[in-house]
């Protein structure tokens, strides 16, 4: 007779860490449903929450788990797999306990199963431990993951290509070391591959590991456009899932984000105007990489910035300044938009006849925004106010027509207050004609 039922294992509330006890003897039944059941049982309570998860490795359940995953049947293998990531979830000690029982070198040889469940099964654990942090995922890469999740992104089941490219995100992600081991595993080519994948959540993750690849260095940015990934990954910028979007947004971004030679790549394959208009078709968070792309691109060089400006980027990101609430996607955009104005009169131009400035202005202001929003908006170092004059954006201030008294006029004055008097002066309307006024009625003193 045993202490629990098959059906009361399954409903264990959740919070009762005392049953641990009683279902440890569980996993060594005799009868495989009932060892099964007791698995499945502590995967939900461990994942309940990280006291739970603690009391399976305090309840010395994992060495258990970790030998019946390389001797039991798939079923009981799925199961112990959960409960491992459902322990690994929660923290880095908990994920450090996984791999300090052994499992790791058994995850891995599930990995090469010939059942697709138990493939992805291991592969959930393996994700959740390196997701963590770097000392993690080279644990991870270390066991000899890496090879066969590449492998795994090749096999057809949808949901073990999901994992897997997920598990190649999370592990690239950490440092420009591990991602080079993903891709002398030869991942970017077969991630490449499935951008056009129909699959909305699988290509959500393709994009994902593609970025966690490109965004860590020059070389590392080459080998991904190397693998042809333009003009198809501009697709994914009118995909309907906004999260497509998103991650397409990033790829782009950590792309052109290290040269002006990557930047120029994209301008020339159309994706500059491809990610205004994918700004245009979102809202929120979904919109911040593509502003956060623009401004890269806009920061290298005149002519980039002005392929921004050519392709109505200018307008774009005013209305996103205008629409969107929160602080950290109005001080993105004013930072895009500075990058395309600083470097001449005439870029500084095309952003200014947008109306922009009263925006700015009233953002600056505004008891609401942030610090960094202000400090985007209105440079507080030496160096940002004179790009600010430099580049004729005081200029174009002291140009606004503004009723005396009214809010505009304080905006104004407030900017002004930025700088010595007589530089105001100087950039005022009118001020040549008195100053050369003055000239004409000079008397030089004669001796």
């Amino acid at each position: 007779m045993h202490s629990l039922t098959k059906d009361q294992l399954l409903w264990i509330p959740n919070g009762q860490a005392g049953v641990m006890s009683l279902l440890r003897p569980l996993l060594l039944d005799v009868v495989p449903t009932i060892q099964q059941t007791a698995a499945l049982a502590l995967g939900r309570l461990a994942n309940y929450n990280d006291d739970l998860a603690e009391a399976v490795v305090k309840g010395d359940i994992l060495p258990q788990l970790v030998y019946s995953l390389a001797e039991q049947n798939r079923f009981y293998k799925k199961a112990a797999a959960f409960v491992l990531r459902a322990v690994a979830k929660h923290s880095p000690q908990l994920a450090q306990a996984i791999v300090d029982c052994g499992a790791l070198d058994t995850l891995v040889i599930c990995l090469e199963d010939f059942d697709p469940g138990v493939k992805e099964s291991a592969a959930w654990a393996l994700g959740y431990i390196a997701r963590h942090n770097a000392e993690l995922s080279q644990a991870v890469v270390d066991a000899g993951a890496v090879p066969l999740l590449v492998l795994c992104i090749q096999e057809p089941e949808i949901a073990l290509k999901r994992i897997a490219a997920s598990d190649l995100s999370d592990i690239s992600k950490h440092s420009p070391e591990l991602a080079q081991t993903v891709v002398d595993a030869g991942a970017i080519a077969h991630l490449a591959q499935m951008i056009l994948n129909p699959d909305a959540k699988l290509k959500r993750q393709v994009l994902s590991a593609l970025s966690q690849i490109a965004k860590h260095s020059v070389d590392l940015a080459e080998m991904v456009v190397e693998a042809e990934i333009f003009p198809v990954v501009l697709t994914c910028l009118k995909d309907k899932d906004e999260y497509v979007k998103k991650n397409a947004s990033t790829l782009i971004r950590e792309i052109a984000k290290h040269t002006p030679e990557l930047s120029q790549l994209i301008v020339n394959a159309g994706g500059v105007a491809a990610v205004i208009d994918c700004i245009g078709s979102c809202k929120g968070n979904i919109r911040l990489p593509g502003i956060m792309m623009l401004g890269y691109v806009a920061a290298h060089s005149e002519n980039l910035a002005m392929a921004v400006i050519i392709s109505k980027g200018v307008p774009q990101l005013s209305a996103c300044l205008s629409e969107e609430p929160e602080d950290h996607i109005k001080a993105a955009t004013a930072w895009a938009l500075a990058q395309i104005g600083r470097h001449t009169p005439e870029h500084a131009r095309a952003v200014a006849v947008t109306n922009i400035l009263p925006v700015l202005l009233s953002l600056y202001m505004s008891a609401e925004s942030s610090e960094d929003l202000q400090v985007k908006v209105l440079p507080h170092d030496s160096k940002a106010r004179r790009l600010f004059v430099t580049s004729g954006g005081l200029k174009k201030v002291q140009e606004i027509k503004a009723e005396p008294g009214s809010l505009l006029q304080e905006y104004i004055n407030s900017i002004n207050n930025c700088y010595p008097e007589e530089i105001v002066r100087y950039y005022s309307p009118g001020y040549s004609d008195t100053l050369l006024q003055r000239v004409d009625s000079y008397q030089p003193l004669t001796n």
